[in-house]
C-alpha cells in the first residue's frame, strides 16, 4: 500500500507550475490563457541581467517615477491572464502607490478599490494597488473582473488551464498554458516580417491548446507542447516549424557561421495530433535570436541563399 501511495505521488499529474495562491484566486472567469513568471528566480539568471537590467527602458522609467512602482524592482511573481474582455497582469511583490500616480490618470472607483486609468487607441487601461503586496494592471474590464473574482468569486477559473500544464516543472522561470493560443501567442509574438525576420506567430495560430515552460539558467531552454485539431493539421504544423528553422539557417550571415548553432538547438517532433518544439540556445546567441524574431539582421552581412523579401 505504501508503495502505491509513493507511486501516485510521483505521477506527472501531481506536478504543475508553482503559483502564489493569492494570484490564482484572482484569475477571472473565462480565462483562456495563463502565463506565469517567477521574477525572484528569473532576476538571478544571466539571461535577465543581459536582456532586461542592461537595457534602457524610458517608458518603464517614466512609469516608475510617476507612480513609485518599478516592476523591474518591486515584483516577485507575475501571472498574466487573457480573457474575452481583455488581459490582466497580476503581481505579487512590494508596492507603494504614490499619492498622485500620474498627472494624466483618471481615478475609477470599483467596490472598495481605486483603479487609475488611462485611455489610448480607443481602449481604457488601468492599474490597481490592492495592498502593499498585491497589484493588478491591464484593460479596465479585465482588471475589474479580477477584482470581482478576488472579492466574491469561486476562485476556480485557473484550474482547467493548470490541468493542461500538469507536467510543467514547478520551479520553472516562465511557463504558460492556453486553450486559445491562436488569439494569444499568434497576436503577441513578434511579426518578424521583412528582411530575415522569422514569423513564428503563424505557427502557433494553428494550435488548439498548448503549454510551455522555459528555464533561463544558462541561456534559453524552452519546451512547447501543442495539440492541433487533427493529425493532418499537426503534420502541417510540424512541417511549417521545420520550414521556419530551415529558413533561419539560410539567413545566417556567411561571416557568422557560429549562428548555425542557434538553429541546430531547435528540434521539432510530431505524434498524432501533438507537436513538440524544444529549443536549447546558449546565452551568447540570445541577442541574435531576439534580432531575428524582430527582423533586424546584420545589415552588413549576406546570408546563405538569402532571398530579398
Amino acid at each position: 500500500m505504501r508503495s502505491l501511495v509513493l507511486l501516485l505521488a510521483a505521477l506527472p499529474v501531481a506536478a504543475q507550475p508553482k503559483i502564489d495562491n493569492v494570484l490564482v484566486r484572482m484569475v477571472p472567469p473565462g480565462t483562456t490563457s495563463l502565463v506565469g513568471a517567477n521574477m525572484d528566480r528569473m532576476k538571478a539568471t544571466p539571461f535577465y541581467k543581459k536582456l532586461v537590467e542592461q537595457q534602457r527602458m524610458p517608458q518603464v522609467d517614466a512609469f516608475a517615477a510617476e507612480t513609485g512602482f518599478d516592476p523591474r524592482r518591486d515584483v516577485r511573481e507575475l501571472l498574466y491572464a487573457a480573457t474575452p474582455d481583455g488581459s490582466v497582469l497580476l503581481a505579487r511583490g512590494r508596492f507603494k502607490l504614490a499619492a498622485n500616480p500620474a498627472a494624466h490618470a483618471k481615478l475609477v472607483r470599483h467596490g472598495v478599490y481605486n483603479i487609475w486609468t488611462t485611455t489610448g487607441n480607443d481602449q481604457t487601461a488601468g492599474f490597481c494597488i490592492l495592498d502593499g503586496t498585491l497589484a493588478a494592471a491591464g484593460q479596465l474590464k479585465a482588471v475589474e473582473a479580477a477584482l470581482d473574482e478576488w472579492t466574491k468569486g469561486t476562485h476556480k477559473a485557473a484550474q482547467p488551464l493548470l490541468a493542461l500544464g500538469r507536467t510543467i516543472v514547478p520551479a520553472t522561470h516562465l511557463w504558460g498554458v492556453s486553450t486559445g493560443f491562436a488569439s494569444f501567442l499568434a497576436s503577441t509574438l513578434p511579426k518578424g516580417g521583412g528582411r530575415g525576420g522569422i514569423d513564428f506567430s503563424k505557427l502557433f495560430a494553428g494550435m488548439k491548446s498548448s503549454w510551455f515552460q522555459s528555464d533561463f539558467t544558462s541561456g534559453v531552454n524552452l519546451e512547447l507542447h501543442g495539440n492541433a485539431a487533427t493529425e493532418p493539421d499537426a503534420v502541417s504544423l510540424r512541417d511549417m516549424a521545420k520550414g521556419l528553422i530551415g529558413f533561419g539557417r539560410l539567413n545566417v550571415p556567411e561571416n557568422q557561421p557560429e549562428l548555425l548553432k542557434l538553429w541546430d538547438g531547435i528540434t521539432v517532433e510530431q505524434a498524432a495530433t501533438a507537436v513538440t518544439i524544444k529549443a536549447d540556445i546558449a546565452l551568447a546567441l540570445v541577442d541574435r535570436l531576439v534580432q531575428m524574431l524582430n527582423g533586424r539582421p546584420d545589415a552588413q552581412s549576406t546570408g546563405r541563399g538569402r532571398v530579398q523579401l
